[in-house]
């Protein structure tokens, strides 16, 4: 009898355990429900804006699996954000390393404006050249940027549009100059027909000329213009050929001949090169024929008289006709040019076409002053040693 209660015991205990677990799972249950037809009619609305009921006997979708999708679909979209954004970190830091060497040109790009076309040519045809492009304006600023920063890693470098202030604007300038004469320096047999010289040259040459601001930039233009004329006028170097190396002169001087396509530079530049020739004469006149810079200094007193030809021929009716000359510049220019003649006579005994050259300069100068109304402006006596 005792272990009959004892086991009807134990099954009681069981029974209330039992019923005690299911109680406990319909209740899980029940609020599982609740919870379930809460998210569902809550993604319901959202989804389809109040559209309508989702019958209730449509199995819903799991809780989290929508929201597991627009999270991975998330994720993803940065994911592609993040390495676009890598790879053009990448471009931009080979671009700063590369410096000068980054070419942004294609090598089949050429030079729209014909920029070294007639080069060595006496024409008195001008190529009107408005076609100013601003993506390769941008590209150039851009280059001179990469440039500027190379040159002062640990200084800002402001980036803004040039024209916001002056000073700014001779910033931007004065490295547009140094790129400039760096590009001119760096003239080797390897480059000096690339299309990337060529392209960067015209580039620099067009936004040199874009200032307007004379007073502010007149140092930086005659800065310029020495330092062209002594690259100009540099020997040849050791391991290239004197042919390779008179190519590059060339280059140059056409370089000069284009900044002179202003009154305000062509006129300084003409002063410049007139006083050069009366110092190559003197330094001429005391040089042995047989050291070995005389070569040297003889073809540069070519090239200088040359250099002033063809901004002679190319530019001053356009300079007059515009009214562009300043009359005290030009009475100088023309005064010096009158000196550096008198120079070339005491080597005439050593080598007469210096003082055909001139002379030839000289006598066009005189004519294109002629069809023009600089004559009544010059004082009487520039004008008699002009004609004498």
């Amino acid at each position: 009898m005792q272990e009959r209660g004892k086991m009807e015991t134990e099954n009681s205990k069981k029974s209330e355990s039992s019923e005690k677990l299911k109680m406990a799972i319909a209740v899980a249950l029940l609020k599982s429900k609740l919870l379930l037809q809460k998210n569902n009619s809550s993604n319901n609305h959202n989804t389809n804006n109040g559209a309508g009921a989702v019958s209730s006997s449509a199995d819903p979708p799991p809780p989290n699996s929508r929201s597991d999708d627009h999270d991975s679909l998330k994720w993803k979209r940065k994911a592609k954000e993040r390495k676009r954004e890598i790879l053009r970190l990448q471009e931009d830091l080979k671009l700063a390393e590369d410096g000068m060497q980054y070419d942004l040109f294609p090598q089949n790009a050429a030079c729209k404006c014909y920029f070294y076309d007639n080069m060595g040519i006496l024409s008195d045809k001008q190529l009107e050249d408005r076609r100013f492009n601003d993506v390769l304006r941008r590209r150039f600023l851009r280059q001179v940027r990469i440039k500027e920063r190379k040159r002062r890693r640990d200084a800002s470098f402001k980036q803004h549009v040039p024209g916001t202030n002056s000073d700014n604007e001779i910033e931007q300038l004065s490295s547009s100059v140094d790129f400039l004469v760096e590009l001119c320096d760096a003239i080797s047999p390897t480059n000096v027909e690339d299309q990337a010289f060529k392209n960067w040259s015209h580039q620099a040459v067009d936004f040199i000329l874009m200032g307007d601001n004379r007073e502010i930039i007149e140092g930086i233009i005659s800065g310029l213009v020495m330092r062209l004329l002594r690259r100009m006028c540099n020997g040849s170097h050791a391991d290239d050929s004197q042919h390779t190396e008179s190519n590059a002169c060339f280059y140059v001087q056409h370089l000069i001949r284009k900044l002179g396509s202003e009154a305000y530079v062509g006129q300084r530049i003409i002063l410049s090169v007139s006083q050069g020739i009366c110092t190559a004469a003197e330094s001429l006149l005391f040089m042995d024929p047989f050291d070995d810079a005389f070569p040297n200094m003889h073809n540069c007193m070519y090239m200088m008289i040359q250099l002033i030809q063809f901004l002679v021929s190319d530019y001053l009716l356009n300079w007059s006709e515009k009214e562009d000359l300043e009359m005290g510049l030009f009475e100088d220019w023309v005064s010096s040019l009158l000196h550096a003649r008198k120079a070339l006579e005491i080597l005439e005994s050593r080598n007469g076409l210096y003082v055909l050259y001139i002379d030839r300069v000289i006598g066009d100068v005189a004519k294109k002053a002629g069809q023009s109304s600089l004559l009544q402006r010059l004082k009487p006596n520039v004008c008699f040693s002009l004609f004498s």
